[in-house]
């Protein structure tokens, strides 16, 4: 009797401890994570294109992309004109330039406008086009700034600290230099925006892949006030 008293007594602890976790406080079960679908991938796919490029005889380095306005990266859009393709727009007043390509399509890239930037409108075409152009500055800019621009009143040549990027092209009208330009950018920060000097400026990885599309003698329609 002893013993199954000891029994029952260690059977009622038994279940005393089994009855007061189930009658305790009620524990929730822990919810599984929800669902998280992956992000999608940006629209303008291709911010790869961006990064740093290694097969330059000059570093390109890599563009913050989140400093720059979305719309003012590479990509495809709609774009309805005469122009034939293979045509550059120049979009000053938006700060746009456009490839044209075929079936109403173009190839829109964000540029960076200085002072001279607005000082032409109307058609011309690729005089010529250089890598890694060599770059002087202008009367003007010496003019106002002897400090910054006079040690280069000479000339620099090309390479990553030079103003004029990794490559230039360069608008002739008329048979006479313009003193025209679209070209990179060692200030890629600058891109959409209006800076004090400078024509059309381009993200050094875009104005790359610009110039590896257009030939010498393509033809390029510079947009005034009133067609923008």
């Amino acid at each position: 009797m002893r013993s199954l008293k000891t029994l029952v007594a260690l059977g009622l602890v038994s279940i005393g401890l089994i009855s007061c976790v189930a009658t305790g406080p009620t524990t929730r079960p822990i919810a599984p994570h929800a669902f998280q679908p992956p992000a999608p991938e940006p629209r303008s796919s291709g911010l790869e294109r961006y990064k740093a490029l290694g097969n330059e005889p000059f570093p390109v380095p890599a563009v913050d992309t989140q400093r720059i306005g979305q719309q003012f990266l590479k990509q495809i859009v709609d774009y309805k004109t005469e122009h034939p393709p293979g045509t550059i727009v120049v979009d000053p007043q938006n700060r746009f330039l456009y490839l044209i390509k075929e079936k109403g399509k173009a190839v829109r890239y964000g540029v960076g406008v200085g002072k001279a930037g607005f000082e032409f409108s109307g058609t011309a075409h690729i005089g010529f086009k250089r890598q890694w152009p060599r770059w002087t500055p202008t009367p003007d800019m010496l003019k106002r700034d002897p400090g910054r621009y006079g040690k280069w009143a000479d000339g620099m040549d090309g390479g990553d600290r030079n103003p004029l990027g990794a490559r230039a092209l360069y608008l002739v009208k008329n048979g006479k230099d313009t003193l025209y330009r679209i070209h990179g950018t060692n200030e890629p920060w600058t891109i959409g925006t209006a800076a004090s000097s400078g024509c059309i400026r381009m993200l050094n990885q875009d104005v790359i892949d610009l110039y590896s599309q257009v030939p010498t003698g393509a033809n390029i329609v510079v947009l005034g006030p009133a067609e923008a």
